[in-house]
């Protein structure tokens, strides 16, 4: 008996500090790094768009701005790849279309503000035909903003997925700094200043205005 009491004595005793233990998992260093830098292409697209926003897309676009009217003339008269040559801004590549920095005033002809993809139509020009749509959003058409900023580039990034979420985080920006006045719209002077795309020469003209006023 006492030959079979010391095996269990001595394991019970070798088992004794186990039961005190708890088991750690070892960090998976992808998933702290994903943690840090945002759980979704959405919310890293985002904080970045935010710390570029003042400090680099104004400035780019109150550089390069000019005014919608002159530019509308040069393009009809000149063509768009002169206008853009003289004042376009583009990504590297014939292949992508112009970007223009414009600012302008007109007087409302309609307004559309109930919808997601809110939208004033300005007549610039004085004959009672709208020449531009500003995008109000918070649904904006395109990636403008983006693709505007010479500092931008798409080799830069990880993917056209991560570079699509910039452009709608930059769009989410510009829909933030706009506020309207309560009232009717319609008749009321707007100011504006913003970019659009052309990919061709007779294309509507679509701005998403970075700076808007209403008189």
């Amino acid at each position: 008996m006492r030959d079979l009491f010391t095996p269990l004595a001595i394991l019970s005793c070798a088992l004794l500090p186990l039961a005190g233990c708890k088991i750690v998992k070892t960090p998976d260093p992808q998933a702290a790094a994903t943690e840090v830098a945002g759980t979704t292409d959405e919310a890293r697209m985002a904080a970045y768009a935010g710390e570029i926003w003042d400090s680099k897309v104004l400035p780019v676009i109150a550089e390069h701005a000019v005014p919608l009217t002159g530019l509308r003339g040069k393009i009809a008269s000149e063509g768009l790849d002169a206008a853009g040559a003289a004042h376009g801004l583009r990504p590297v590549g014939e292949a992508n279309p112009w970007n223009f920095a414009a600012t302008g005033e007109g007087v409302i002809v309609e307004a559309n503000t109930a919808s997601r993809a809110a939208k004033l139509l300005v007549d610039i020009d004085a004959d009672g035909a709208a020449d531009v749509t500003l995008q109000l959003g918070p649904v904006i058409r395109g990636t403008s903003l983006r693709d505007a900023m010479p500092f931008l580039i798409f080799t830069d990034f990880r993917d056209q997925i991560e570079f699509a979420k910039l452009a709608g985080a930059l769009n989410a920006l510009a829909h933030a700094a706009i506020t309207l006045p309560e009232g009717e719209l319609v008749g009321r002077t707007v100011g504006f200043e913003g970019v659009f795309t052309l990919r061709n020469k007779g294309d509507a003209i679509e701005l998403v205005p970075t700076r808007l006023t209403v008189q």
